[in-house]
């Protein structure tokens, strides 16, 4: 048990009585891991999760994505972008891709994580068996004339603070499971590169 359980009380956790992950993945015929999917703003990080979600689906898995905007219109919407929301943001993100896990669902989180602590802290709370981090490659240079989102051009007129890859940093993986480099290769290709890599993860 926890320090933190020790010391609050009237806080009894069940995990040791609970349905195993074993017995669900069993249920769903499927194995569970979490696909942490990191890299810059247009990188190509949404657009290959939502290839590898469709593909799995396809292939009779059970998924869900859990996409950095849309955790932040939701669970995390009280949350900014200062170093401590930022840390909170990746904690939060973390915990419920645990419990998707849990339930035997394979899980695909893309958030640009941009510090290695970041990523240590998402690793540590899914644990390293069910944790497979993606790095994403693609130079700031080539995000930036991508910027689908419109985000670096506001970022370089002052509008927003704080951004990565600009006047916040970058910290490249150094422990990244799989690394897809999206301005070497077509989406094609790298969609093809994450799929052979997730299924034999994923299967039985």
């Amino acid at each position: 048990m926890s320090k933190f359980f020790e010391t609050v009380q009237n806080i009894y956790p069940i995990f040791d009585s609970i349905l195993s992950v074993r017995e669900k993945e069993k249920l769903l015929n499927q194995r569970s891991v979490v696909i942490w999917m990191v890299g810059l703003s247009g990188s190509g990080k949404s657009t290959l999760a939502r290839s590898l979600e469709n593909a799995l689906h396809q292939n009779g898995l059970l998924t869900q994505l859990l996409d950095g905007d849309n955790l932040r219109t939701g669970v995390n919407n009280n949350l900014g972008f200062s170093v401590a929301d930022r840390v909170e943001n990746i904690r939060r993100a973390a915990e419920v891709s645990k419990l998707f896990a849990n339930c035997g669902i394979v899980t695909i989180c893309s958030l640009i994580s941009p510090l290695e602590e970041n990523r240590s802290l998402a690793r540590q709370i899914i644990g390293d068996e069910k944790y497979f981090e993606v790095y994403i490659s693609c130079p700031v240079e080539i995000c930036e004339q991508r910027d689908v989102k419109g985000l670096y051009a506001k970022a370089r007129r002052g509008e927003i603070k704080d951004f990565t890859g600009i006047d916040s940093p970058f910290e490249e993986p150094k422990r990244a499971d799989l690394v897809i480099n999206t301005d070497q290769h077509d989406l094609n290709y790298c969609h093809q590169q994450l799929l052979g890599a997730i299924m034999p993860l994923v299967t039985f």
